[in-house]
């Protein structure tokens, strides 16, 4: 493996864990992870569209949240900067958890499935 990708690998290990429940640090939101790109992988545009000065950067985890406010419930894309964990034990309610995982213990949602 080459140097490079190889520390690039090690330096953007996830913080976070899939089904367990986040908070946004900056905007009222919070949501349960079902996915985790180990660096940014959306569009430019996207990226583009976030003010400059609030843009995180691009060489650390984002996160796929469900997620809700109390408003809507939508998916988000969350780097890793941007996100604490959620203490409060109150489940998520969004629609589409029940598709992924389990029932919440308190803390995370398992997964239904095993990962390869």
């Amino acid at each position: 493996m080459p140097f490079g990708r190889g520390q690039n690998m090690l330096k953007n290990s996830a913080k976070y864990a899939l089904g367990e429940v986040v908070r946004h640090k900056k905007h009222p939101f919070r949501g349960v992870i079902f996915d985790v790109d180990a660096v940014f992988s959306s569009t430019d545009e996207w990226y583009d569209s976030i003010p400059r000065d609030a843009r995180p950067r691009k060489d650390q985890p984002f996160y796929h949240l469900l997620a809700e406010n109390d408003e809507s419930y939508y998916v988000a894309y969350v780097s890793e900067q941007n996100l604490v964990p959620d203490r409060s034990g109150e489940p998520v309610t969004h629609p589409d958890l029940g598709d992924m995982f389990g029932a919440f213990d308190g803390r995370v949602y398992p997964l239904h499935f095993d990962l390869n």
